[in-house]
């Protein structure tokens, strides 16, 4: 069992859902249904989007689109109903059309790490459904975030660290 102090990587994550495991939520084993997973962890996708510019309404005032085209998800422990959780997000890459970012969700009562997810997000037009180039501005955010954290994650995924609270406070000038 780990403690959220002994995970140092952690604290260069950024908060992007909180929520609760409902006894609706879990499947005949007793423990959250993989369906619920992808939904939180989609849930946190659109939090980190937003944070980098990628809101509702310049989604629709701007005829841009973002849609996950790969993802990875790993079980770890299971979650039951009652559990609370809170996800941590990442930026991992960024393309000319595309974001790689992960998430990382952990029993509130145990720190313990309950899935992770890494997903690819391509931008998309959203009138002809086709890919096109992240907004520049979307963009240098995300590389931004990216070079405000030098320190990559596993080896075996030779990315880079991004907090979006850094990010956050960057562009404030805070």
């Amino acid at each position: 069992m780990s403690n959220l102090s002994d995970n140092h990587g952690l604290s260069a994550l950024v908060i992007t859902h909180r929520g609760t495991v409902y006894p609706w939520q879990c499947d005949h084993m007793g423990h959250m249904n993989v369906m619920w997973y992808v939904g939180k962890f989609d849930e946190s996708s659109w939090q980190i989007l937003s944070t980098l510019g990628l809101t509702p309404p310049r989604f629709k005032n701007e005829g841009v689109g973002m849609a996950a085209v790969e993802q990875r998800i790993q079980y770890r422990r299971e979650l039951h109903a009652g559990d609370l959780i809170t996800i941590h997000s990442e930026i991992r890459e960024v393309g000319n059309k595309s974001i790689r970012f992960f998430h990382e969700m952990r029993n509130d009562a145990t720190g313990d790490v309950s899935a992770t997810m890494d997903v690819v997000g391509v931008c998309l037009d959203a009138t002809t459904r086709k890919t096109r180039s992240l907004p520049e501005d979307v963009r240098e955010r995300a590389m931004l975030h990216m070079r405000s954290h030098r320190a990559g994650w596993n080896e075996s995924l030779p990315t880079v660290k991004l907090s979006v609270a850094a990010f956050c406070s960057a562009i404030s000038g805070q």
